[in-house]
């Protein structure tokens, strides 16, 4: 195994991977996300561009201790609007698993990080559905008592000893015919944790 499985865990409900054109010896598996707040920023950004501009010329001309110096923060916002758009339009995850090479290579980019996982097929035993145990909101001073957890159904490699890697999260049946078509393609058995049962909770 090459990477950490740990950098592909998401606090997110859902990702919801599409089959990409793949011969019959590769599964290929993408995921992009952030396309609707991505666009609504970008609507945001346009829109405060009408005003940032002026202020900006305006800053320019006059300098930051004039009267407009003091609408500086407009051209800062939308610098980071812009930023924000970035980044969730680079959001996006593969997996493409190689029946040739016995290998399942995963990736998880943005603006920001690029992240890579390959793993050979002898060392996953199984593929599982199962929920969960997903997590909200920020522990205070060490304490979990911010915290609430929910389930979410979840795709998941088992690895040899305990480890896991998540492939997807949905809901309906979805990952269940997902982890049946990557089941069968990387000849392992599939495990199906029923809805609510307590085997199913904890994500690693």
């Amino acid at each position: 195994m090459t990477g950490d499985p740990g950098h592909f865990e998401s606090i997110g409900n859902r990702l919801g991977f599409r089959e990409t054109p793949s011969g019959d010896d590769e599964l290929n598996l993408v995921w992009r996300g952030g396309r609707f707040p991505a666009l609504l920023c970008l609507g945001i950004a346009c829109f405060l561009l009408l005003l940032s501009f002026p202020v900006f010329l305006a800053i320019r001309t006059h300098g930051l201790d004039s009267a407009v110096g003091n609408l500086w923060y407009f051209p800062a916002m939308n610098v980071v609007l812009f930023g924000v758009v970035a980044f969730l339009l680079t959001l996006k995850r593969t997996i493409r698993i190689d029946r040739r090479a016995g290998k399942v290579h995963m990736s998880r980019t943005s603006l920001f990080m690029r992240r890579r996982l390959t793993l050979e097929f002898d060392e996953v035993r199984a593929v599982r559905v199962a929920d969960d145990q997903v997590y909200s909101g920020f522990a205070v001073a060490g304490s979990t008592a911010g915290q609430k957890s929910f389930p979410a159904r979840s795709l998941r490699l088992l690895l040899s000893g305990s480890r896991s890697v998540l492939l997807d999260r949905g809901g309906g049946r979805r990952l269940d015919a997902l982890a049946e078509r990557i089941g069968r393609f990387m000849g392992k058995p599939v495990e199906a944790v029923p809805r609510g049962s307590p085997a199913a909770s904890g994500g690693g």
